[in-house]
C-alpha cells in the first residue's frame, strides 16, 4: 500500500551516454530504517508494467537491462521507496528513446602524426556501430596563436589529414561526432577536448 508518510524518490531521470542507459533519483531520507527502491518499465508496444531487474535495491540508480537496448523503442520507467512494508507513490518519467535521447561522447584520438605542412590524425568512434549506422567526424582547428580564426573540415575516415599547416607551428584542434542512423536521424555528438602538436621543419 503506498503511504503518504513515505516520501516518492525526487529528481527522477532517465541518464544515457553512448547508448547505455540508466534511471537516476535522489535518495529518499528517512529518520530511521534502510529505504529500498523497485524500479518497473513498460514499452510502447504493451501497456503494462513489468518488473526490471531492479527489485527492492539500495542503491539510487538501476541499468536499463539489455532486453531494453533496442534504439528506437519508447520506454517508460518508475520507481518507488519502500521501508518495511510500506511504500511511496510510483514516480514516472517521460517517454524515453535512446536514439532521439541519448548523449553521444567525443571520438577517441589514437595518434597523431606532425610534419611540416599536416597533422596525420587516427581516431575511433565513440562506440561500436550497429548496422546502418554512419559516422561523420567535424574537425575544426586553429592557429594557438590567433584562435579566433578556426577552419572546419568533415570527413568519414578514422584516419584523416588537416593539410596546408606552416612549419613549427602550433596547432590546436577538436573533434565532433554526428552519427547518421538508416532511419535518417542525425545526432551530434559532444566535442572532444582540444589537443594541440606542433607542426616540423621541412
Amino acid at each position: 500500500e503506498s503511504s503518504p508518510h513515505l516520501p516518492a524518490p525526487k529528481d527522477v531521470v532517465v541518464y544515457s551516454y553512448n547508448f547505455c542507459s540508466s534511471l537516476r533519483w535522489s535518495p529518499v531520507k528517512v529518520d530511521r530504517g534502510l529505504v529500498l527502491y523497485t524500479v518497473h518499465f513498460k514499452t510502447g508496444a504493451f501497456n503494462q508494467w513489468d518488473e526490471m531487474n531492479c527489485t527492492r535495491i539500495t542503491q539510487t540508480e538501476c541499468r536499463l537491462p539489455w532486453s531494453l537496448k533496442k534504439r528506437r523503442w519508447m520506454v517508460v520507467l518508475r520507481v518507488r521507496a519502500e521501508l518495511g512494508q510500506v511504500a511511496s507513490d510510483w514516480v514516472e518519467t517521460d517517454p524515453f528513446v535512446a536514439e532521439r535521447n541519448t548523449i553521444i561522447g567525443p571520438p577517441k584520438v589514437n595518434s597523431v602524426i606532425e610534419s611540416s605542412d599536416s597533422l596525420l590524425i587516427s581516431v575511433a568512434p565513440p562506440f561500436g556501430a550497429e548496422s546502418g549506422d554512419f559516422f561523420e567526424y567535424h574537425v575544426s582547428y586553429w592557429e594557438n596563436a590567433t584562435s579566433t580564426t578556426k577552419k572546419e573540415t568533415e570527413t568519414s575516415n578514422t584516419l584523416f589529414k588537416i593539410g596546408n599547416l606552416k612549419e613549427l607551428t602550433l596547432y590546436c584542434f577538436r573533434i565532433q561526432v554526428e552519427l547518421m542512423t538508416h532511419s535518417n536521424l542525425q545526432l551530434l555528438g559532444l566535442p572532444s577536448d582540444p589537443e594541440c602538436y606542433r607542426t616540423t621543419i621541412s
